[in-house]
């Protein structure tokens, strides 16, 4: 299924690995203009080699840096003219108890998953308007519908990604603009890596190693959403494994 897909400009950030990349590779072999950002530049440039893209088309991006978000917004008018899909995707899940004071996390959680977010918006957001047309693809979680014992930062940071995508829907009708929060269970990518708390690391580990499902799962879903015709707009898809209880 390429409908409405092949020639479109998708902008995604955390695309060196995980869902971002699993993603590229799926709309790129789908016809779709990839341009791809994350921090780390090395494993952009592989995936782009692997995928046959002008390594133009990828920029080290820390999603927390505005300035830097704008400009991988950027980056991908200036190689194809416009912007179509704006794949909010870069996160991490700092996963502990409020108990043990992990500050330094708690900020870089609400940098990167929720200040992110904004910047994906506001970068891509002047572009949609002009074209009157375009389409946000943020990314919540499971977690942000269930809440569980030492969740409270990683739920609350994707929450409000749902709390920022609906508002946004609400706001960009007037330009025709599209806005799909998919909210994944245990999808197969580094992103458990994130969790450093001693005692909640191996719990998670051995969760995502007994239930995780492959991240082209997710792919597929982006794919469902980027594929409707312009006057559909599927503003949210929640999934898990079929054997994950929460």
């Amino acid at each position: 299924m390429v409908e409405n897909i092949t020639g479109k400009v998708v902008v995604i950030t955390g695309a060196s690995s995980g869902l971002g990349a699993a993603t590229a590779r799926h709309l790129t072999a789908r016809g779709a203009k990839v341009v791809l950002g994350a921090r780390r530049l090395e494993r952009l440039e592989e995936l782009a080699d692997e995928l046959g893209l002008d390594r133009k088309a990828v920029v080290r991006t820390d999603v927390s840096d505005r300035g830097q978000v704008k400009a991988l917004v950027q980056r991908a008018v200036d190689l194809h003219g416009r912007i179509d899909v704006m794949l909010n995707n870069a996160g991490l899940m700092p996963l502990s108890p409020l108990e043990m004071e992990r500050f330094d996390e708690w900020e870089q959680a609400i940098d990167v998953n929720i200040k992110g977010v904004l910047w994906g918006i506001a970068a891509a957001l002047p572009h949609f308007k002009e074209q009157r047309s375009g389409h946000f693809i943020n990314v919540s979680s499971v977690a942000g519908h269930v809440i569980s014992p030492g969740g409270a930062i990683y739920s609350a940071t994707k929450y409000s990604v749902r709390v920022i995508s609906e508002a946004l829907r609400q706001e960009v009708k007037p330009y025709d603009i599209r806005t799909t929060v998919i909210s994944p269970g245990a999808v197969d990518t580094e992103l458990p890596a994130s969790v450093k708390a001693e005692g909640v690391a191996e719990a998670v580990a051995g969760l995502y190693q007994d239930y995780a499902i492959p991240a082209d799962s997710f792919a597929r879903c982006v794919e469902f959403a980027m594929s409707q015709p312009q006057e559909v707009d599927v503003n949210e898809i929640l999934f898990r494994p079929t054997r994950q209880q929460r």
